[in-house]
């Protein structure tokens, strides 16, 4: 599985790229002036309830304002916040460290250099002194693990924070919003195991071409926050389905499958009396296959591009 810059934030997951990141020292804030993004918001009419669907990018600079009127609109008429998974950041660590100490791990005596040849090797070498990251740190790491921190590195690098990534600081305004409840579409364990190859010929593969893209790719990222950020839904599309072009299995299991998961449940909200303020990844709303589309095939009214 190829995957571009564009698509570290998606696989890096909203709380493992925040607790990786968080291990590799703080991010540099700059003096970078104030930058007004304009992402795009959906609406969604349904028999009771109305539910607007906000794009999350999971890291961001400091300097970004998301707030405009239509989306603090929203914000200020929702009773019910929806993310991906529980926001609860304590519970959220002690779920991750348990699951990198059951399946991150190299058995004891085995070294992750060990297991590369030559030319992997090199291009891992490079990816350690791109991402700033200490080898020591990675020796003891299996490949699936260690590409995520070594991605977790670099996002660090290119001045970007999971601490201001959308999804955590809408979690931070509604919890100072009397009288709201909290959802989540999966549980943690779900999306964590989406991330971890399941066959190890596949995850040395995997990993020998996550070095490979992190050595070649260094602008997508910004160009991914650059499209969410002008709500132009087209761009954002484009660049989130890049890396799945060869891998069309990946991409039913990591967006496809996932989304109309999250339809049933909608639909099950918008029968309901609240007003829904529903915060995931961006491209899981961009598109033919996006969850606003998939509500308009099903005969929902959906305001929004």
């Amino acid at each position: 599985m190829r995957l571009v810059m564009g698509q570290v934030i998606r696989r890096l997951g909203i709380v493992l790229c925040a607790l990786l990141a968080a291990g590799l020292g703080p991010t540099r804030a700059g003096d970078a002036e104030s930058v007004q993004a304009h992402p795009a918001l959906w609406t969604v009419h349904g028999p009771k309830a109305t539910v607007y669907l906000l794009g999350s990018i999971h890291v961001l600079p400091k300097n970004m304002n998301w707030h405009t009127p239509e989306i603090d609109a929203a914000l200020k008429s929702a009773d019910v916040f929806v993310f991906e998974i529980p926001m609860d950041a304590t519970k959220q660590t002690e779920h991750v460290k348990t699951f990198i100490a059951q399946y991150g791990m190299l058995p004891a005596g085995m070294a992750l250099p060990s297991l590369l040849n030559a030319e992997e090797r090199q291009d891992y070498s490079a990816a350690v002194s791109l991402a700033h990251i200490p080898a020591e740190n990675l020796t003891p790491m299996r490949p699936w693990l260690a590409a995520l921190t070594l991605q977790a590195g670099l996002v660090l690098q290119q001045h970007l924070s999971p601490d201001d990534g959308l999804d955590r600081q809408v979690y931070a305004w509604a919890l100072k919003k009397p009288g709201v409840s909290f959802r989540a579409f999966e549980t943690l364990e779900q999306q964590l195991k989406l991330l971890m190859p399941e066959d190890q010929s596949l995850e040395m593969q995997e990993f020998d071409a996550d070095l490979k893209e992190m050595l070649n790719e260094t602008a997508e990222v910004h160009d991914l926050i650059a499209a969410w950020s002008k709500g132009d839904v087209k761009t954002l599309n484009g660049i989130t389905n890049a890396g799945f072009k060869d891998n069309p299995r990946a991409e039913k299991a990591l967006f496809e499958d996932r989304n109309r998961a999250w339809i049933v449940q909608l639909k099950q909200m918008l029968a309901e009396k609240h007003t829904f303020f529903v915060t995931v990844g961006a491209g899981h709303l961009a598109g033919a296959r996006g969850v606003p589309a998939l509500l308009r095939q099903d005969g929902y009214k959906v305001d929004g591009p």
